[in-house]
């Protein structure tokens, strides 16, 4: 499931393994696990994990698939080899 933070902007998706149980009376109830861990379910208050701000968006399953833009790339850009050239000229000494 994506999350937005609404401080930092950082975005970022957590996985979760969902399952559909029914006890012995019948009743149904959903069961949200990560890394085999029951957890509550995932909701807008997230905490960032970048600046751990509580307050996170969510969006729909798949949503960064259609939107790439949003997650950031694995590797650092290269540092860019072009010297700068300062428009303000030298004093004259």
């Amino acid at each position: 499931m994506p999350f937005e933070c609404r401080s930092c902007w950082h975005v970022w998706e957590e996985e979760y393994l969902v399952r559909h149980v029914e006890d012995e009376h019948g009743n149904e109830a959903t069961l949200w696990l990560r890394n085999r861990v029951p957890v509550p379910p995932p909701s807008p208050g997230a905490r960032c994990p970048r600046c751990g701000c509580e307050h996170a968006t969510t969006f729909p399953e798949g949503y960064l698939l259609r939107h790439p833009e949003l997650v950031p790339p694995d590797a650092a850009a290269a540092p860019d080899e072009t010297p700068l050239l300062s428009p303000v000229p030298r004093p004259l000494y």
